[in-house]
């Protein structure tokens, strides 16, 4: 059944999130947003979410939740850190602790109900865009909440069981690495990333049945991750089955930075990297500008139903009561 994930908003002490840039559409685009556009108008684009998506919700950083295990592991932070790379360390607290009161901590810490999703631009965009399926990395519930706010229809699929009761014709949304949502084990520590390595999961089969003949646009990722770079790296040799490689359709990977090596990198794997004129210090507003593009006839077509709206309207003392279809993020919605 398709459902929503309701998140309570409260209507005060809300965390300060920044907002974006006040004018993003004065950041200019480096490439011709044609080609990436006529993927979205057709319905043949498939977005991939990372965490650069949430990142200006203002949840906590990697090196946060790394000072968290040390202080559940009664060490000096500094030091825990000095001892390996995040996944070790992460390993090791499994070892000494188990997961359960690590995702505990990352359930609530990531899920603060004075965060207000409706104060993300780039979230909005996602959830009004005509995206058939959003795959994500992501552990956080934030994607479904958007949907929840601005009242869109979605499947959230975190495992076998889910892949079962999906939809047709009702947006999926594909969490690869778990999800904080059901107690699920999520990808963390080594070995769950050395597991991931062999591709083969019911959700990387679906994945690769998913990008056949479909566009990929990645947003929210960087660039230097070994994970989405194995992810590109599996990905192409899905489209290398490709007879004709003229035939395979061209993925994207937007960033606010340009990089010639990534650019030539990405290129032998059939994927393009897109990016701003000038690099621009606030990927959040670099981002955002670009959905505002990609998704520009949503919007204008919202806007002209708004219009309408007003337009046709009557005396209230001759009308009939009519709310009509609601986009506020205050939305009531019935749960799971």
């Amino acid at each position: 059944m398709s459902h929503r994930n309701t998140i309570t908003q409260p209507s005060r002490h809300r965390l300060s999130v920044p907002d974006p840039d006040p004018d993003p559409d004065a950041i200019s685009l480096a490439f011709d947003t044609e080609p990436v556009r006529k993927a979205y108008a057709q319905g043949r684009l498939i977005l991939f979410a990372g965490a650069g998506v949430s990142a200006g919700l203002g949840l906590p950083t990697f090196a946060q939740l790394v000072a968290e295990m040390a202080r559940q592991l009664d060490i000096d932070p500094t030091q825990f850190q000095s001892y390996g790379e995040f996944r070790q360390l992460a390993e090791y607290y499994k070892i000494k602790k188990g997961s359960q009161a690590l995702t505990a901590w990352m359930a609530r810490e990531w899920h603060d109900p004075a965060i207000d999703v409706a104060r993300s631009p780039v979230h909005r965009l996602i959830a009004g865009g005509r995206f058939a399926h959003i795959y994500t990395t992501n552990y956080d519930r934030w994607l479904e909440a958007a949907h929840d706010a601005y009242p869109t229809p979605y499947t959230k699929i975190a495992s076998a069981d889910d892949l079962a009761r999906a939809e047709d014709g009702v947006r999926q949304i594909v969490k690869l690495h778990g999800d904080l949502d059901n107690g699920a084990p999520i990808v963390l520590d080594e070995s769950s990333y050395f597991e991931r390595l062999s591709f083969e999961t019911p959700l990387d089969i679906k994945l690769r049945a998913d990008v056949l003949g479909k566009s990929v646009l990645f947003i929210g990722y960087s660039i230097s991750d070994i994970n989405i770079r194995l992810l590109f790296y599996k990905l192409s040799k899905i489209w290398a089955h490709y007879a004709d490689p003229s035939a395979r359709p061209p993925s994207y990977l937007f960033t606010h930075r340009a990089n010639p090596v990534a650019r030539d990198v990405l290129a032998q794997w059939g994927i393009q990297m897109l990016s701003v004129e000038d690099d621009h210090p606030d990927a959040g507003a670099a981002l955002c500008r670009f959905m505002r593009e990609l998704t520009r006839q949503d919007d204008a077509a919202e806007d002209k139903t708004e219009e309408d709206k007003v337009e046709g309207a009557v005396e209230p003392d001759t009308a009939l009561s009519n709310d009509g279809f609601s986009r506020s993020p205050n939305t009531s919605m019935n749960s799971r």
